[in-house]
């Protein structure tokens, strides 16, 4: 076994059961704050004791918190008898035994977690922007009402976590919750269980845009070879295909001869289709009074439009990527700068609709799954400015030109020379390809004083079988 994926589904859960959900979430999210708030206390008692030990990991935090919640603390219940005399009749967190303990100490691993991250941003360790001190988590906030449960095997070979039980398919069973129904089939993931080629390892239960869902993440083993690609033979460097991805046409996909295997022109483009109805649920939220049920019922309603727009999105791309992987087993995609990408105002909100970055996280770990490969072009590999039949290089080429048109008499479609430039970078040397002057990028680097205008910037899962041709798209899969 040497793949992760999930299933997810939508749970639909009795009245009774939506209360001890929320009940749950309720305590992850006080068991994380209770968490934090003992970091915050050893921290400043350190200041005056350097001696003070301060609970960091995960390991240490559920230690002390499970301390914690049987001290007087954390609360006791008093009784008082007829005579007048009282008597402490429970010591410590009065519900601990009301909500499954799993709860609590995944609440402590995610605060030990974000602890980490914290402590790796500031030594460089972690990569991409930095990561402030955690905070606490506010009821009715913006952040996702979620909970994780582990599962845990019994003496008697029981599962704690059990899909299809006591003859429901369509049902989760839960430690301290029971038997949960969902809405999906759950066929494909029942029939890897039953054949033992995956077990489950967590469930994430989450409360968004007003339904409950849940995710089961299993480790599964290696998709049936006969779902895998062929084997190039020895010396074979032919047969790669280039991905261009653009906002006119999704992508564009060739191979070095100027084939074109696949183009998609007409994405959904869910936010932009449903940007008129999401301006009107925004400003009949604002004008709400807060802390009204109106604004509560508002709210709800947004939230559910923007869940609608990121189902959509995220199905059209799992249909995009599955149809690639599925049919080429050598890919080339280009390394694009997004989050810079995101600074053009104009086209800020196309990009992001888009998903450019979500495609290509699918596209990786798909292709791998298939053993397939998937090579990254530099991102300073001048794609689309590059002419595919001498090499030259077209500088001055800009956005508005969908056609592109070299010295040599080759013309063609932007994206579809630009996919053809993407295939054949495999067989090309990297160091042939101009780079940026970018310190971070690793290109050579020339120092100008400032009054030359050194610091300007130009504006501008499911079954393996062999007959199973099918892949996930309602259950999503994560890597």
């Amino acid at each position: 076994m040497s793949r992760h994926t999930a299933f997810r589904y939508c749970l639909d859960p009795t009245v009774e059961q939506q209360q001890v959900l929320a009940r749950h979430a309720g305590a992850a999210r006080f068991a994380f704050n209770k968490c934090l708030d003992l970091v915050k206390t050893a921290l400043d008692q350190r200041k005056v004791d350097p001696e003070q030990q301060v609970p960091w990991t995960g390991f240490s935090l559920i230690n002390a918190f499970n301390a914690w919640k049987k001290t007087e603390a954390a609360g006791r219940v008093i009784a008082v008898d007829r005579g007048g005399v009282a008597e402490i009749v429970v010591t410590g967190l009065v519900w601990r035994n009301e909500v499954c303990q799993q709860v609590f100490e995944e609440a402590a691993v995610d605060c030990g977690r974000a602890l980490a991250a914290f402590s790796d941003s500031r030594t460089g360790k972690r990569r991409g922007r930095k990561v402030g001190f955690p905070r606490f988590k506010k009821k009715n906030a913006t952040t996702a009402v979620s909970f994780r449960l582990r599962n845990k095997t019994a003496k008697s070979g029981r599962t704690a976590i059990r899909v299809g039980d006591n003859g429901i398919p369509r049902s989760v069973t839960l430690p301290g919750l029971g038997t949960l129904r969902v809405r999906e089939d759950t066929r494909r993931l029942r029939r890897l269980l039953a054949n033992r080629r995956a077990k489950v390892l967590y469930t994430t239960v989450t409360h968004r845009a007003g339904r409950w869902q849940i995710s089961v993440t299993t480790q599964a083993a290696d998709l049936h070879p006969a779902r895998h690609h062929t084997p190039r033979v020895v010396g074979d460097d032919g047969g790669w295909v280039g991905i261009d991805r653009g906002l006119s046409a999704f992508l564009v996909a060739a191979t070095a001869d100027g084939t074109e295997v696949a183009r998609v022109d007409n994405p959904p483009k869910p936010l932009a289709v449903g940007l008129r109805k999401q301006r009107r649920l925004a400003k009949s939220l604002s004008r709400k009074q807060k802390g009204s049920i109106n604004r509560k019922d508002a709210a709800a309603a947004l939230a559910r439009h923007h869940h609608r727009v990121a189902t959509t999105r995220r199905h059209f791309l799992h249909q995009v990527t599955n149809q690639l992987v599925n049919t080429h087993d050598r890919l080339v995609i280009e390394d694009l700068n997004v989050a810079g990408l995101l600074g053009n105002r104009s086209l800020a909100r196309a990009i992001s609709d888009a998903g450019w970055t979500e495609f290509a996280r699918l596209l990786r770990y798909k292709q791998q799954w298939r053993n397939g490969t998937i090579v990254t072009a530099d991102r300073w590999y001048p794609s689309s400015k590059r002419c595919s039949a001498c090499t030259a290089v077209n500088s001055g080429l800009t956005l508005a030109d969908r056609m592109f048109a070299c010295g040599c008499g080759f013309r063609a479609d932007r994206d579809h020379n630009a996919a053809m430039n993407l295939a054949v970078w495999p067989m090309i040397k990297p160091e042939d390809s101009p780079r940026s002057p970018d310190p971070q990028a690793g290109g050579r680097v020339t120092n100008a004083r400032r009054r030359e205008g050194a610091d300007r910037h130009p504006g501008g899962v499911g079954e393996t079988g062999p007959n199973d041709a099918r892949t996930d798209v309602h259950a999503t899969q994560v890597a």
